[in-house]
């Protein structure tokens, strides 16, 4: 590397201090309006850039990145998914790619847990009313929700955030059931008290609560289609932090709409910003703006890690976090 600095372009606004350490130690250049890059945008960013911070709002797809000219040696994601990334054609430009992993799991999971009161204790009506000033006061019968003690909690990914929801669950006095492509250690399974389910119909029928961590792969595309849907009880509620293709959207928005299920909580849409109306209306449905990670110690924490990966490049060796294709 010669003694110049390293020009680094960051395509949405991160915390303050990350901004400074970043404008410290390179030749920063920053979103100062924090809209999102349009594609040409990327593409200039990929003909000038040394090193490009993207964030999950950039398509780095094949067409993109076959813009990206010679100096440009590094995508040091600023988020731990990268599924807008394609690795295979950063590789075959001689982009290295890296992410910031195992950063968000505890603010994640306490997101989880949140959306499970919430939908289950009626939180959403309740806060309305009162809001509204139709609340007239405290009655027996009145915006009765579920005890989630006692409660089966059934977790579809037991990764980081999986295992860290579980922990909470227990905490909750839930029991724990769980399906991954291969069970966790047995002495993990024992101290999360978790019971693992080869197959995923099987365990279906038992929740009271589903959860969803798992990954976007063309094997969880719509991993909870119609068919999976009607597997759970009509009391069962839906919970879905992770990637929005894992769910079939019209088919729960049926399901709710029919009885099927007792309500859902969701963090991620099928179609990004663009939230269904017929979700947005329902008083059993809570919607967040996918901010299941947004902590300030989560935020700065990813940034630290970009400018670990950035520096350590920079030095000549294999960033911490490399990103490999899967074939």
């Amino acid at each position: 590397m010669s003694n110049s600095k390293l020009s680094v372009v960051v395509t949405r606004r991160l915390p303050k201090a990350v901004e400074s350490r970043l404008s410290e130690l390179f030749d920063a250049h920053l979103n100062k309006t924090d809209t999102p890059f349009t594609r040409e945008q990327l593409a200039e960013a990929l003909q000038t850039a040394d090193v490009l911070v993207p964030t999950l709002s950039d398509n780095l797809d094949a067409q993109t990145l076959a813009k990206a000219g010679g100096q440009l040696k590094l995508i040091t994601n600023y988020g731990s998914g990268y599924d807008h990334i394609d690795i295979e054609a950063a590789k075959s430009h001689g982009i290295l790619v890296t992410n910031t992993p195992g950063l968000l799991s505890e603010d994640s999971a306490d997101m989880t847990l949140a959306l499970i009161l919430t939908v289950m204790r009626r939180f959403k009506e309740g806060s309305a009313a009162l809001q509204s000033g139709s609340w007239k006061g405290w009655a027996p019968s009145a915006f009765l929700g579920t005890s989630i003690g006692g409660k089966t909690l059934a977790i579809i990914g037991m990764g980081r955030v999986g295992m860290a929801v579980a922990r909470r669950a227990n905490a909750f006095g839930m029991k724990v059931i769980y399906h991954n492509r291969t069970p966790v250690h047995p002495e993990l399974e024992r101290t999360l008290d978790a019971t693992y389910f080869e197959k995923l119909n099987d365990m279906l029928p038992l929740a009271d609560v589903l959860s969803l961590h798992c990954p976007k792969t063309p094997e969880t595309d719509h991993l909870m289609n119609a068919k999976r849907l009607a597997l759970l009880k009509p009391t069962a509620y839906i919970i879905n932090t992770s990637r929005s293709q894992v769910i079939d959207e019209p088919a729960l928005i049926k399901a709710l709409e029919n009885g099927q299920l007792a309500g859902a909580g969701l963090d991620v849409f099928e179609k990004g910003t663009d939230v269904d109306s017929r979700l947005s209306k329902r008083d059993n449905v809570m919607l967040l703006p996918h901010m299941a990670s947004a902590t300030k110690e989560a935020r700065i924490d990813m940034g630290e890690r970009v400018i670990l990966n950035i520096k350590t490049f920079e030095l000549g060796h294999r960033p911490p976090d490399q990103v490999l294709p899967k074939r």
